[in-house]
């Protein structure tokens, strides 16, 4: 066989995200795009705020010399140094540019992370559900998610963290507004992690370092706020990209903060500059680095996301289905009337609905709805919704 075993089971256990994306692709082929209701793949359809456009334009009409030219592999000084200067009034956390690595993309700045920080045999804790490429990013680099679960209501249980430390823990990762489920962890949550993680780094003798991954953390609802992690404990790394907030989930730009304050800061640093460039990812688009600059902040219009989870949250409630009221992101992660959640998202497939199973994400009994999608879309998929659920508990399941 030419592909790697490795390479084949990574397939085999492949994400469920793109395999209902590319079924969908098919369907919409088969009968008409109008005729299914897409709700699998978190691709924003918001279109990027107006001032991405203006300066987009005005950079690429002035075209300096050099500015296709190789740069800095932590990025551009100057996009660096906007970032630092956001991220300490977001975290409340003082930030300079030399704790700033421009990276591709959130999934990019993980993938530095780990790198930098993981041993063979290294195990990073992931509250479930989660984003099923976790595991995949911990595997690059000799590493192994431990999962461990959440509450009924997907806040964190820090007894179900503790009870996962042991003597090959490094990272624990969190992922707040969650993809899945929308859940948004608490500062007293996050407060009493940073003092177990420092309890554990004193008993064991070495840094556990708290990661979070926060590409939908400007997209929240109701008056909400994502609490601070650089605040919460010292030895923390953020990382996050430009994908969500202000759609630009193509450009594959984002980019990873230290804690200037964290055990081996310019170590980290150093190690992780370093895998931007030998990971093959080299650097950061340099275009969309030189745009970002001057737009820091800005967002795609969250009311709207808002509305899109009031409507889809309503029609499901009155179709009888059960869920956690989403506090950002723009995913619902509802229980799946019968157990099997994969044999029900086979049923809405059969209703023209392309949905996740939970199980991809590590939650069984759940299926997930990416409302990023017309209100149209919503509105018409209900009846869908509604049918499906009558055949699965028809079938006395």
């Amino acid at each position: 066989m030419g592909v790697a075993e490795k390479i084949q089971d990574a397939i085999e256990r492949s994400s469920w995200i793109r395999k209902m994306f590319e079924e969908g692709a098919r369907l919409k082929a088969l009968h008409g795009a109008d005729k299914i209701f897409d709700f699998s793949l978190g691709n924003p359809d918001l279109e990027p705020p107006g001032r991405f456009q203006e300066v987009l334009s005005s950079i690429v009409a002035e075209s300096p010399i050099g500015a296709h030219g190789y740069m800095p592999n932590a990025g551009y000084e100057e996009t660096r140094a906007a970032v630092a200067g956001f991220v300490s009034q977001e975290q409340e956390v003082e930030i300079n540019s030399d704790y700033v690595i421009m990276t591709c993309g959130a999934a990019g700045g993980l993938n530095c992370i780990f790198k930098a920080l993981l041993d063979p045999g290294d195990e990073v804790i992931v509250s479930a559900p989660y984003f099923v490429e976790y595991g995949f990013y911990a595997e690059n680099h000799g590493g192994q998610i431990r999962v461990v679960s959440t509450r009924e209501d997907f806040t964190l249980d820090l007894e179900a963290v503790e009870a996962a430390i042991n003597n090959r823990t490094k990272v624990v990762l969190i992922n707040s507004p969650n993809n899945p489920t929308g859940q948004i962890y608490d500062d007293r949550s996050l407060e009493k992690l940073g003092e177990l993680l420092t309890g554990y780094s004193k008993k064991l003798g070495r840094t556990l370092y708290l990661v979070s991954d926060e590409p939908y953390r400007k997209i929240v609802y109701d008056g909400i706020q994502v609490p601070s992690i650089l605040g919460a404990y010292e030895n923390s790394i953020l990382t996050t990209s430009y994908s969500k907030d202000i759609s630009l989930s193509g450009e594959r730009l984002g980019y990873l903060v230290v804690h200037p304050e964290a055990d081996q800061a310019e170590a980290l640093i150093s190690g992780m500059i370093l895998a931007n460039r030998i990971l093959g990812f080299v650097n950061a688009p340099a275009l969309m680095q030189r745009v970002v600059r001057h737009i820091q902040g800005a967002c795609v219009d969250v009311a709207i996301y808002q509305g899109r989870r009031d409507l889809l949250c309503q029609g499901l409630a009155d179709a009888g289905y059960e869920f956690i009221r989403p506090q950002g992101a723009f995913y619902l992660f509802p229980k799946s009337p019968i157990a099997d959640d994969v044999a029900f998202v086979r049923l809405l497939q059969e209703e023209n609905v392309l949905v996740v199973p939970g199980s991809g994400f590590g939650g069984p009994g759940y299926f997930r709805i990416c409302y990023c999608v017309d209100e149209k879309i919503i509105q018409k998929s209900i009846p869908s919704f509604v049918k499906a659920r009558q055949r699965a508990l028809g079938h006395g399941a």
